[in-house]
């Protein structure tokens, strides 16, 4: 598998500090190979028609490019995770992609998803009761969540193409007090995905122990390098994968 290389100007050393798997170079830059952007991606197939074989698809090429885990719907969980038998870590999606299910069916998909075998969860806020102010609702709902994990990763997904400045800051701090270890940018069925500036206001506001996950919209390696200079520690798509399969095979991308 053929690598090409991205040059990465570091702009000072709190930049410095999201870059892990990099080569240094010349002390002000930074080499970032395909393969280690391909090591933050959660390779992804969430729509409404995918089919087994599709899942399966997915789960081949996450494992044969060594992606970070694959994320897919629920109902596939248990299914996929007998068929990678440990080799990839499966993530899933809980009150998805909406986000208005009550706390108790979130914890109690959560604890089926988990039983079933996911290793990762991606759960969704009730945007609404961010919108009411309702903080302590919503940072119970995380806390919840998390704890039905049972030390499994949770990223949360705040949909910041909804949300003002205010409101992502406010997720910012209640993501960080609640435990989750991810805050993530959006689901990919709203009104528009991840943004360099959204991925930099997250990374500057959450906690040092909570990671930012970028989603939606991250249709090229070039996007991606930005995200990661931006501060993303996770990147969900499915579009990379697609193009190394592409250029592996000779084909173009369209």
């Amino acid at each position: 598998m053929q690598t090409r290389r991205f040059f990465i100007l570091i702009q000072g050393e709190q930049e410095r500090r999201f870059y892990t798997g990099c080569e240094k170079y010349s002390g002000m830059e930074e080499i970032m190979e395909k393969q280690d952007i391909l090591k933050k991606v959660d390779h992804t197939l969430l729509a409404q028609t995918a089919t087994w074989a599709e899942i399966r698809q997915v789960l081949d090429a996450a494992m044969r490019y060594g992606t970070a885990s694959a994320c897919i719907p629920a109902a596939y969980v248990r299914q996929a995770a007998e068929y990678v038998d440990g080799r990839l870590p499966v993530c899933t999606v809980i009150g998805f992609p909406n986000g208005y299910s009550t706390m108790a069916v979130k914890v109690s998909e959560t604890r089926d998803a988990v039983a079933n075998g996911a290793q990762e969860i991606d759960m969704v806020i009730n945007v609404g009761f961010l919108k009411d102010r309702r903080y302590g609702e919503i940072e119970e709902e995380i806390r919840r969540v998390h704890e039905a994990c049972g030390g499994r990763i949770l990223k949360v997904i705040i949909e910041t193409c909804l949300l003002t400045e205010e409101e992502k800051i406010t997720m910012c701090e209640i993501v960080t007090k609640a435990g989750a270890e991810y805050i993530k940018t959006s689901t990919g069925f709203s009104t528009g995905g991840a943004t360099p500036a959204d991925v930099e206001l997250l990374r500057t506001h959450v906690g040092k122990s909570v990671k930012v996950k970028a989603a939606g919209g991250i249709s090229s390696f070039e996007d991606a390098e930005e995200m990661i200079r931006r501060g993303a520690d996770r990147l969900g798509t499915s579009r990379l994968v697609k193009l190394m399969e592409n250029e592996d095979s000779g084909e173009g991308y369209e």
